[in-house]
């Protein structure tokens, strides 16, 4: 199943599973998660737990000082440039509203989405 996704089935099922000792392996750190806050969050719980993460690819391995090391570094990393690339849209959406822009959804004539309702209601 997708990454992207917080709430996974198979992941759930993971967390059941998992007792102190055990070592979660995964091939790479995007198939655990794509976002930097569920990645630490996922760790966070491992550690809780005295469970150890290794991501093969990214030669991770929570289980040695380095390797948590490691795994911090490449998170602040990911998260450092989401918020760029954060305050970059925002600067360009500013600059966009100083040229006279306006961003958003056109707006709709209230009548026209009162009977578009009705219609769909009415299977019409």
């Amino acid at each position: 199943m997708t990454g992207t996704k917080k709430d996974r089935p198979q992941l759930d099922e993971l967390h059941k599973l998992l007792r102190k000792g055990d070592k979660v392996v995964v091939y790479k750190l995007d198939r655990i998660s794509r976002s930097t806050k569920h990645l630490i969050e996922l760790s966070e719980h491992f550690d809780e737990m005295e469970v150890d993460f290794v991501s093969i690819s990214d030669s991770i391995d929570t289980s040695t000082a380095v390797g948590k090391f490691f795994f911090r570094t490449l998170a602040s990393i990911a998260e450092l440039e989401r918020d760029i690339i954060s305050e970059r849209t925002r600067a360009g959406l500013q600059a966009a509203r100083a040229r006279g822009k306006k961003g958003g959804r056109p707006s709709k004539q209230a009548d026209k989405v009162e009977m578009a309702f009705k219609m769909y209601d009415s299977k019409d």
